[in-house]
């Protein structure tokens, strides 16, 4: 049987598998298409991770460049782990970058952005659509009322931390991505535009 793949390396940014469950059922995403593979990597787990098993792969995380919550699922799903591990990551003079679906509130039933922000440096959330319709197309979200919590978690993230960016993938039918970045701007967060396909 292969060892899990909880560590993963793209440029000089060390990515942590958390976990292969998600809160969305994006259609573009590889696990909905057959895949569990990103670059050269296997992500699928056969169980989630505990941050005692994680640290000691972290070897000394101020050489890279971000150490990277992101993986095959969502991070906040597995919230006591993520922060256990970049309050590591951050009193061993690392960044810390925390890659969402931005649902991580609903799911909770509170507010996690103060405990996040006590040791995460970035945030990166996923927009994906500039309305509902088109979010729920493409996206699939397990949580009613997915979209308006998503746009209120991005609204309230930069009141917490510092940098925050959204982000939409151009390509995707129907997906503007100049509307995107207008919901960036109104929301005083950075935007980036990705691509179909194209992962880290």
């Amino acid at each position: 049987m292969t060892a899990d793949t909880l560590v993963y390396d793209i440029g000089n940014s060390r990515y942590i598998n958390l976990t292969d469950r998600c809160t969305l059922r994006c259609q573009f995403c590889p696990k909905h298409n057959g895949s569990t593979q990103v670059h050269d990597y296997q992500l699928k787990l056969s169980k989630r991770p505990m941050a005692e098993v994680i640290i000691p792969l972290l070897e000394n995380p101020a050489q890279y460049k971000e150490v990277v919550f992101c993986g095959f699922g969502e991070p906040t799903l597995n919230l006591k782990t993520l922060l256990s591990v970049a309050h590591y990551v951050k009193a061993h003079g690392g960044n810390v970058r925390v890659n969402t679906d931005g649902l991580g509130n609903r799911l909770h039933k509170r507010n996690i952005l103060p405990e996040l922000a006590a040791c995460v440096d970035r945030l990166s959330i996923s927009l994906n659509a500039q309305n509902e319709d088109v979010y729920n197309t493409h996206c699939k979200p397990q949580l009613p009322n997915a979209y308006q919590e998503l746009l209120d978690f991005i609204k309230l993230a930069p009141h917490y931390i510092k940098h925050v960016t959204i982000t939409a993938i151009e390509g995707l039918p129907g997906v503007d991505t100049a509307a995107c970045e207008k919901i960036a701007k109104q929301a005083g967060v950075h935007f980036k535009k990705r691509f179909l396909d194209q992962v880290g």
